[in-house]
């Protein structure tokens, strides 16, 4: 699928008014794929309003990369306005936060352009689904679009590119070779990878060293085969706190938190245990997690993500439950 495909639903509903919406807490990768997107479509259809959205604000990192990019997030978008929806990072309607029952409810065509597995309750329901795992991030998909369309992104666009890459690859270490083309494509442009890294090297704020620190004292450590899987709970940054588990020597870590009767997980493991087992977090962990949790999951091979209703103890039981099933379905 192409970009193509993008303009012809926007032409079909003769589209005035494009919403570009980006995951809750919305990280450099989303909101940077977001305003090179809306760049492009401002060139293909220049009498378009688009607008980038999200339901529950962005990250810390992503408020300092703004104070460099000219980006504008709407906090509260009218969802009710846009003749056409477009997801981006997104890959499921619960990660808008509240501005979920409104998507779905909506009878504007939806899009999504997204480098994590397609999840399939999201393909019932939208009009068109862009997915390419095989992209290191949502901004590289967008920057094959313009060069699909033989545009060459400004430098504000192009520096964006660079930023949510770099991050989504972990400064690199995920990337591939197309990645580093990219990178090298986007330097000839004009920027400067050394002074833009600096928009990354954000310093860790007291709240984040304390639930990372929180996260290892309450871990339950489990040994499957050769195998240390860590679980935990802390009220924030759990994708934070399962990183530092996975960084101290476990494998795989699920770092679960809970406000109500709400509940996050966050899974995180390393590279050797994805190529190793050929276990998928986003496909084969956070997904069924996330219908157990009568909510939704997904991400990357290494990195994802669950929401949904219920208690700690419960969703990482069960998380455990589908890590040791999939173990058992190697052999």
């Amino acid at each position: 699928m192409t970009f193509t495909d993008v303009t012809d639903i926007l032409d079909e509903t003769r589209a005035s008014f494009v919403l570009l919406l980006c995951h809750h807490n919305a990280d450099p990768d989303a909101i940077c794929s977001a305003y090179a997107f809306q760049s492009l479509l401002t060139k293909c259809r220049p009498n378009m309003t688009v607008e980038i959205g999200t339901g529950q604000g962005i990250s810390r990192l992503s408020k300092h990369i703004l104070k460099r990019i000219p980006i504008t997030v709407k906090l509260q978008p009218d969802v009710a306005k846009a003749d056409v929806i477009v997801l981006l990072d997104t890959n499921t309607i619960q990660q808008l936060g509240q501005l979920a029952e409104h998507v779905t409810k909506t009878a504007a065509p939806i899009i999504v352009i997204d480098h994590h597995a397609a999840h399939p309750q999201t393909e019932q329901i939208v009009k068109l689904c862009i997915t390419n795992e095989e992209a290191s991030s949502t901004c590289e998909m967008v920057y094959s679009f313009y060069k699909q369309l033989n545009i060459k992104p400004g430098l504000n666009e192009s520096k964006a590119l660079f930023l949510g890459i770099t991050f989504d690859t972990r400064h690199f270490v995920l990337a591939n070779s197309s990645t580093f083309k990219t990178i090298s494509e986007l330097s000839d442009i004009g920027v400067n990878p050394q002074e833009e890294l600096f928009s990354l090297a954000l310093p860790m704020d007291f709240s984040e060293r304390v639930a990372r620190m929180k996260a290892c004292r309450r871990a339950k450590l489990i040994k499957i085969e050769n195998w240390i899987i860590a679980l935990s709970h802390v009220s924030a940054y759990q994708a934070s706190a399962a990183r530092a588990l996975v960084d101290l020597g476990a494998h795989m870590a699920a770092v679960a938190g809970q406000k109500n009767e709400k509940i996050e997980i966050s899974l995180r493991c390393t590279r050797d245990f994805n190529q190793a087992t050929g276990i998928h977090l986003g496909r084969d962990i956070a997904q069924p997690l996330g219908e157990y949790l009568q909510g939704m999951g997904g991400g990357h091979a290494t990195a994802a993500g669950v929401n949904g209703t219920g208690y700690i103890e419960k969703g990482l039981k069960r998380c455990l439950r589908l890590v040791k099933e999939q173990l058992s379905n190697q052999k």
